[in-house]
């Protein structure tokens, strides 16, 4: 359930009798938690609008243009607050920034939802079955991942949470259900490169048609590492050397899949 924050004039939603401050919280039958809800449900023709309004329930009944905006506002565009990040990446370039900045500069998102709106990358960690479920019914594709490394237990260390591994099996789940995915490889000098790279890009190349991208990034250093994980940079060679590891790969894939 939602609170709506305004009524837009002579909209659908003032002309059934919503208020600033209604609850919204079903459309169509169908619970509404965030924006991703409410988006899907009211592009029905014919909308049944269950409002809590005091002590009271109200129904509301619109008939519009399929995928017609009814007018309705909400105190932030997700319709609630952003979700956090639940690891602890070594790599993670929040922690590198120096104090004293704005508070919105040291929150960490990794929310499905800024994935598909906003093209954010998530980790998959601080989701469950029932968000897969929703990502595949409402065909939320593509999915931007951070996916770092395909061994497990890897993936716990590096991103210091015991669900990291264990969460990789959703990428299966994705493909198999058509969800396109644009994958992420943060690379950390001595962790997961050189043959763990390799594997890496080979599991996700068996996703076929459905795993749309691999990027393969450096992990970004600052001087404000104090208390973190012990990284260095690759010199000029070292990254030369994994330019010319990916590119091997991804002419190897291109050639596999028929492509030029």
């Amino acid at each position: 359930m939602v609170t709506v924050s305004g009524v837009e004039p002579n909209s659908l939603a003032e002309q059934a009798g919503f208020l600033p401050g209604d609850i919204l919280l079903s459309v169509n039958g169908n619970d509404i938690a965030d924006v991703l809800d409410y988006r899907y449900y009211i592009t029905e023709p014919s909308l049944s609008l269950l409002v809590h309004r005091g002590p009271e329930l109200f129904t509301f009944t619109i008939e519009k243009e399929e995928y017609e905006d009814i007018g309705l506002a909400f105190e932030t565009y997700l319709m609630d607050q952003k979700h956090a990040c639940r690891n602890g990446c070594i790599f993670c370039f929040i922690d590198q920034n120096p104090r004293g900045m704005r508070p919105t500069i040291y929150f960490k998102d990794d929310d499905s939802r800024l994935s598909f709106l906003l093209g954010n990358y998530v980790t998959l960690t601080n989701l469950k079955d029932a968000d897969i479920d929703r990502i595949i019914k409402m065909r939320l594709s593509p999915i931007n991942i951070s996916v770092h490394t395909t061994d497990p237990a890897l993936r716990c260390q590096m991103m210091k949470n015991k669900h990291a591994g264990s969460s990789l099996a959703y990428l299966k789940r994705l493909a198999d259900a058509g969800i396109a995915i644009n994958a992420q490889i943060v690379l950390c000098r001595g962790v997961n490169d050189g043959k763990a790279l390799d594997k890496t890009l080979a599991d996700l190349a068996a996703y076929g048609e459905a795993m749309q991208s691999v990027a393969v990034v450096p992990a970004g250093l600052t001087k404000h590492r104090e208390g973190l994980y012990p990284l260095t940079p690759f010199s000029a060679s070292e990254a030369a050397d994994v330019i010319a590891q990916v590119e091997a790969f991804g002419k190897q894939m291109k050639q596999s899949r028929g492509t030029r």
